[in-house]
């Protein structure tokens, strides 16, 4: 059995439930590196990340640098004297970095690779109407997210299952994976296998306000899943044109009515109770949405106190 001593990388709180599981399972986390704090709010106080607030419960070493090739923060790195880095959520590293242990340096990706490289793995997988994901251990090296492969989990996407919610699950899974790969590494006897490299691969694009647009004119369940793969961070969004205002909605939830009709694609068709957009093939009823300045409200609360006029419209 190899001893470990482990630095852990990553920020926010999809990488705090793996912590906890290293930490309850009794491994020796010699440092935790995490994003430095944040500003945020009126008061701009700083906003330390979630994995420092558990490193700091849990008294671990903690390491904040905002540059990672600082030699400083190389030399503190290398004053840990870990054997082994583990990295969930957190930013790409210099080589200087990822190869400085000498069992390596291993990450968590929320996807099956090869697919879904990138930064919004989870949207992405919902976003393209997949009914399968997973995710990965791999050691990293040059490229983003392509090192050898050590162990991969997958879960079935249900139908009408949300980025939060799958976040949620990949969250747990994923943890119990790293787990599982360090007793591996542990026991010295990881086998990894290198990525498949095919013209098919999907790519988890960083999102942006142009590819969370909704397009009206797509397939009602292309609509569909575009709102759940973006709920409920960022939030797809559109455009609603309600008489003279013409005003960026969000939308975070909805369901869909396959049904033939005339109207115009895009158009609201709404009752005292519930608001529906015509789109190619059917109907997308918006269960949940957010009008510039308010807050998120259920369709029919939104409809108490916001009046949709005739003609009105999202684009």
């Amino acid at each position: 059995m190899k001893k470990l001593n482990i630095v852990f990388m990553g920020t926010p709180d999809f990488a705090v439930s793996t912590l906890k599981t290293l930490v309850e399972n009794k491994y020796n986390i010699v440092g935790v590196i995490t994003a430095p704090d944040k500003p945020a709010g009126r008061g701009r106080k700083l906003n330390e990340s979630a994995v420092k607030q558990y490193a700091v419960s849990q008294n671990l070493t903690v390491l904040q640098p905002t540059n990672l090739k600082n030699e400083d923060f190389l030399a503190e790195l290398k004053g840990l004297n870990a054997n082994l880095n583990i990295v969930v959520a957190f930013r790409m590293l210099p080589k200087v970095v990822w190869d400085m242990p000498e069992l390596g340096t291993f990450n968590l990706h929320a996807s099956l690779l090869p697919n879904y490289r990138g930064a919004a793995p989870i949207n992405w997988a919902i976003i393209n109407g997949d009914t399968k994901t997973g995710v990965s251990t791999f050691f990293i090296d040059e490229e983003i997210d392509t090192g050898e492969m050590i162990q991969q989990e997958s879960v079935i996407i249900a139908p009408n299952e949300n980025a939060g919610e799958l976040h949620d699950k990949l969250m747990h899974l994923g943890s119990k994976l790293v787990l599982k790969t360090v007793k591996q590494i542990e026991a010295e006897e990881v086998i990894t296998t290198p990525q498949i490299e095919n013209s098919d691969l999907k790519t988890a694009y960083k999102l942006n306000r142009d590819n969370c647009k909704i397009d009206w004119n797509a397939s009602i369940t292309d609509i569909h899943n575009k709102i759940r793969g973006l709920s409920p961070y960022p939030a797809a969004w559109c455009i609603l044109e309600n008489g003279d205002d013409a005003l960026d909605v969000k939308i975070y939830e909805a369901s869909m009515e396959l049904e033939p009709h005339d109207f115009e694609i895009g158009s609201i068709q709404n009752t005292k109770k519930e608001i529906k957009v015509a789109v190619a093939g059917g109907f997308i009823h918006i269960n949940y949405m957010k009008l510039p300045g308010k807050r998120n409200m259920q369709a029919k609360d939104l409809l108490n106190g916001y009046e949709f006029k005739t003609g009105a419209k999202l684009l």
